[in-house]
């Protein structure tokens, strides 16, 4: 490999959210954290180099986002997934989650219907209570160790509770799972036929393991007219302080309306350093990332291995996008609450809960898995001394 993901750099001290929390939470210092949605690896070199140039500058005024923002975009989502984008299709936003909020204030009014899966990232239920929508819940359903979409359920309750709104997760965070493009074409011929916008999170869409594809909505050319894609570089490279996101709308009057909400909040320019090096990952960042995937992948078969030799009781969810694993801790009997407790202070390993990502998740837990190996090898460990038989 050309890159270097065994590397282990020391975030203390450094204001990381991920690791600083561990002091301000009064854990253990050696605490593994392995919670939070950001990687433990430097991101693409010529990222960094990019930035130091601009940071050299001195002079951090206005900016735009210029032709080569665009053309390093576009070929992107042209050359990884078939997609096409189109320069006026892209409104920036400072992340994801502000663009899901800005979605639900534009498209829907307050007391109408949202549509969730969960178990599902909690922003997802946030911000459709907040904005005093009300929340509809079309769980996943699991049959033999995988999640599928009730698409009965979901029709049925879009009916019952005149459903305006979508959020769909794709590839969906916790349960790590691709949605094939027959999964989409089915939702989004319900959400058509009932006239429900979708709003669509690809932010995971660049981790996909091997055996797996990516349909991006977009690429659906009867449905991506009905349809809010959210995209951005910070999961991908690292990035997500540098907050910048792409969100993609192909229908004018969609587009038109979130542009609306947009201009109610004022927010008309992207971050400098953002803009650098979204542009710079995309153009650079393509050998960078297929490396980090297979690395990922090996990370994924040494927990695998670890689990079906020592803890058979953990029945890992095969992963097939993101870099979040979903292990069901179920058959230990124990409560979402002890068992959290029992990983964090015996075990001294920090997951995300499963009961965060709704109801349906309690039992399980989510695992950030990209670290370096020997971060992972030590956590398996540590579970292996507290569950082990």
């Amino acid at each position: 490999m050309k890159y270097d993901f065994d590397k282990i750099v020391d975030r203390h001290g450094t204001d990381c959210y991920k690791w600083d929390m561990i002091a301000k939470r009064k854990l253990p210092a050696d605490t593994l954290p392995l919670w939070v949605a950001d990687m433990d690896f430097e991101t693409v070199p010529e990222v960094k180099e990019r930035l130091k140039e601009v940071a050299d500058r001195g002079i951090y005024g206005y900016s735009m986002l210029g032709d080569g923002y665009y053309h390093a975009l576009k070929n992107w989502f042209s050359e990884r997934f078939g997609w096409q984008v189109e320069k006026d299709w892209v409104i920036v936003t400072p992340g994801v989650v502000f663009a899901l909020a800005a979605a639900v204030r534009a498209y829907t009014k307050e007391g109408d219907s949202v549509m969730i899966q969960r178990p599902v990232y909690h922003p997802f239920t946030n911000v459709v209570k907040e904005n005093g929508r009300k929340l509809v819940n079309n769980p996943l359903v699991m049959e033999n160790g995988k999640y599928h979409m009730d698409y009965e359920d979901m029709e049925r309750k879009i009916t019952e509770e005149q459903v305006k709104l979508f959020l769909l997760c794709s590839p969906h965070n916790p349960v790590s799972r691709v949605w094939t493009k027959e999964e989409l074409c089915q939702a989004a011929e319900i959400c058509k036929k009932h006239g429900v916008i979708m709003i669509v999170d690809e932010i995971h869409c660049d981790f996909v393991y091997e055996g797996y594809y990516h349909t991006s909505f977009g690429t659906l050319s009867e449905y991506a007219d009905n349809a809010v894609i959210c995209t951005a570089p910070s999961k991908t490279f690292n990035l997500a302080e540098l907050q910048l996101s792409n969100i993609m709308i192909p229908n004018p009057e969609l587009r038109k309306t979130f542009q609306a909400e947009m201009d109610k909040v004022f927010y008309s320019d992207a971050n400098l350093f953002g803009q650098v090096s979204c542009q710079a990952a995309y153009e650079y960042g393509a050998q960078w990332l297929d490396e980090l995937r297979v690395y990922l992948q090996g990370n994924i078969t040494y927990i695998r291995d670890y689990l079906a030799e020592h803890l058979p009781k953990v029945h890992l969810i095969e992963p097939e996008g993101t870099y979040l694993l979903w292990a069901d801790f179920r058959e230990y009997g124990l409560s979402a609450e002890a068992l959290n407790a029992k990983i964090l202070k015996d075990a001294r390993i920090w997951f995300n809960e499963g009961s965060m990502f709704g109801p349906e998740g309690a039992g399980f837990m989510r695992i950030n898995i990209a670290s370096p190996r020997s971060m992972i090898v030590e956590a398996m460990e540590r579970l292996g001394e507290v569950f082990g038989e």
